[in-house]
């Protein structure tokens, strides 16, 4: 069982939002989707909650066709926060949770339950503008699971959220995963995605560029990193001299060095203590997610695409 998009392609006006589609998200998996501001998600997720029509293509369901899922079927969590401000935090819950059908006592007593579980039970009869940022978020997380969906929609799911705050809401998504729950994570913290992802979608400009298991996209990158400390102030300018060697990148405390995948990492370990230098700390790594990101789409996660955007256009947005 799973959710599959095939070949979904949406224009508004010139602009051509999504071209040609297409990721399977598998039922008990947390999916990332992926991609910069600007190139497309929105406009998928849309589709996918039958809030607008592709103009062609599919999305299907357990093998069924559908032209959004089904309104019980899904939950979602938006970017843009949508909190009544003068309601209590339990009677929102109990709304939301009505508009899919939840019983009135029902809603209330699972509301409560999923309260203490966030360790807030005294917001129940709390104004949500009384509430932080952070605070709401949580509340408008726990909005779009109440009514035990089986297809979640996150985007930016730890926006605002602290720390402790971010380590209960994974926590929450691991265990709904582990309940056969389909999990759309979109969001542009790389390691947030690595963290809790088996499989991932990277857009651009409306199209898949890459997709499948974070495993096998880090193997098929072609190469890999060596991450390098050494004592003290000891220059390194030597790396660039060594056959293979792509790349260079210095942080605070250490080099990351980008190697052909031919090339033995040990040869810049012995380099290193050639050159006198005392070495600290020695690994070798996958490139991160974020760099394969950059690799496939040209630019950072967290940047908006040209004022032309695809999601920009969208009259829904």
């Amino acid at each position: 069982m799973s959710l599959v998009l095939d070949g979904l392609s949406k224009r508004f006006g010139r602009v051509l939002a999504l071209d040609g589609l297409s990721f399977e998200a598998p039922r008990g998996q947390i999916f990332g989707f992926l991609g910069a501001n600007g190139a497309g998600k929105t406009t998928a997720m849309r589709i996918i909650l039958g809030v607008l029509r592709a103009d062609s293509g599919t999305i299907s369901w357990n093998g069924v066709v559908h032209d959004g899922l089904p309104r019980r079927t899904w939950g979602y969590l938006p970017e843009e926060r949508g909190l009544y401000p003068r309601m209590t935090i339990l009677d929102q819950l109990v709304y939301f949770a009505g508009l899919y059908g939840v019983p009135r006592d029902q809603a209330a007593r699972e509301g409560r339950a999923w309260l203490a579980r966030f360790r807030v039970p005294d917001f129940a009869d709390r104004r949500a503008d009384e509430l932080s940022k952070g605070n709401q978020q949580k509340v408008q997380f726990l909005a779009a699971v109440l009514h035990d969906p089986d297809v979640l929609l996150m985007d930016e799911p730890f926006t605002g959220l602290d720390p402790v705050n971010v380590a209960l809401l994974r926590e929450a998504f691991l265990e709904l995963r582990d309940r056969g729950k389909t999990i759309i994570f979109s969001t542009h913290q790389m390691d947030a995605v690595e963290a809790m992802c088996e499989s991932v979608a990277i857009t651009d400009r409306g199209r898949v560029v890459v997709s499948g298991s974070i495993r096998d996209i880090k193997r098929a990158a072609g190469r890999r990193m060596v991450k390098l400390s050494v004592e003290g102030d000891h220059r390194l300018e030597w790396l660039s001299d060594i056959p293979g060697v792509r790349m260079i990148r210095r942080a605070i405390d250490r080099s990351e060095i980008e190697v052909d995948p031919g090339i033995d990492p040990d040869v810049i370990l012995a380099a290193a203590i050639g050159h006198g230098a005392r070495v600290t700390h020695f690994e070798i790594a996958d490139p991160s997610l974020e760099q394969i990101f950059i690799d496939h789409v040209g630019r950072p996660p967290d940047e908006d695409l040209t004022l032309a955007s695809a999601d920009a256009e969208d009259p829904a947005a």
